[in-house]
């Protein structure tokens, strides 16, 4: 017993002593100080960091674009504005303890006007600064085509917007389940390819509804893009599309792939008018079929990224490190 006193009373002097040595050590203070020091210096350059991201964000920011009526282009998207996300620019930085604008974070700014909020009007095109082209095909006839043109857009991971015409979509359900199982977007055609501009509007809206009612049948969803057939319309004809729920798409590169050109004939026309925003209007052609390959291939090269025309029409900017992607 008295040797565990002693024992106890041993470990209790010796810990007393090293905190006495501890505490009044000169040389634990300037060790103390030291640290404190050390972290007043690493907090100040965190401070200092954080300080210029917000003072130069300004700089990089972008204003957001309305949606709007063109008077050549008629209706047109609006486009995300940018704005710098301070904490994750932050975050992405300050391992380094330097500004670095190439480690930037950024917030998509929605504009204030969206299609959505404009009246009835057809759309030619997507913004003029989204460096994106939308590939449109329209589908009535060229069954023997289409099984090798959905092989290249997937081998080229594109996603293409079919218009179909309701008649066709009836007697092929196979082949629309493809091109929807293929990722790809499906539109109105009509139902039998009538020229929209001089038909009554009951008649309009039967071509359309039908239409629907056939694709929703088919694979669960109707549409919400409507292209006329040959680009013919009025301004009624795109009033009863909206009033269904669709916007009306034309197109401002034509490959005139029903002339059956050369491959040659239709790249050169097509490459010559690229532009950022552009819908492409094709066919399931023997000419299409052939020259598809090596046209989006050049279509990718020369910079411009490929999808829908949802996609084109969506506000989201493409290729920017934003906190909402997390890319």
């Amino acid at each position: 017993m008295g040797k565990n006193i002693y024992q106890k009373l041993s470990a209790i002097i010796i810990i007393g002593f090293l905190s006495f040595l501890i505490v009044k050590n000169p040389l634990s203070d300037t060790y103390v100080e030291k640290l404190r020091s050390d972290a007043m210096t690493v907090s100040s350059v965190k401070d200092a960091l954080l300080i210029e991201i917000e003072e130069k964000s300004a700089q990089y920011e972008v204003p957001p674009q309305d949606a709007k009526i063109d008077r050549v282009w008629k209706k047109m998207p609006g486009y995300n504005g940018l704005k710098v996300d301070i904490d994750a620019s932050y975050d992405k930085m300050k391992e380094d303890g330097v500004f670095d604008e190439n480690k930037l974070i950024f917030k998509q700014v929605s504009p204030k006007v969206h299609l959505e909020d404009l009246p009835p009007a057809p759309i030619y095109r997507g913004h003029p600064d989204k460096p994106m082209i939308a590939l449109t095909i329209n589908v009535a006839w060229g069954n023997e085509y289409l099984s090798s043109i959905l092989a290249t857009l997937k081998k080229h991971n594109v996603q293409a917007t079919f218009f179909l015409e309701g008649r066709w979509a009836k007697e092929n359900p196979d082949l629309v389940k493809m091109i929807d199982e293929g990722g790809h977007e499906i539109g109105n055609h009509s139902y039998s390819h009538p020229d929209m501009k001089t038909i009554s509007n009951d008649r309009t809206k039967k071509e359309l509804a039908d239409t629907n009612e056939i694709i929703r049948a088919t694979i669960g969803k109707a549409p919400a893009l409507f292209a006329p057939p040959s680009g013919s319309y009025h301004d009624k004809t795109v009033e009863i599309a909206n009033d269904m729920d669709m916007k009306t798409i034309m197109w401002t590169v034509d490959t005139i792939d029903w002339r059956d050109p050369p491959v040659s004939t239709l790249l050169n026309r097509v490459l010559k008018q690229l532009h950022n925003g552009a819908i492409i209007l094709a066919h399931p052609t023997r000419s299409t079929d052939a020259a598809l390959e090596k046209l989006l291939t050049e279509i990718n090269e020369k910079g411009y990224k490929i999808g829908t025309v949802s996609n084109l029409l969506d506000e989201k900017r493409l290729n920017y490190r934003t906190s909402e992607s997390g890319s």
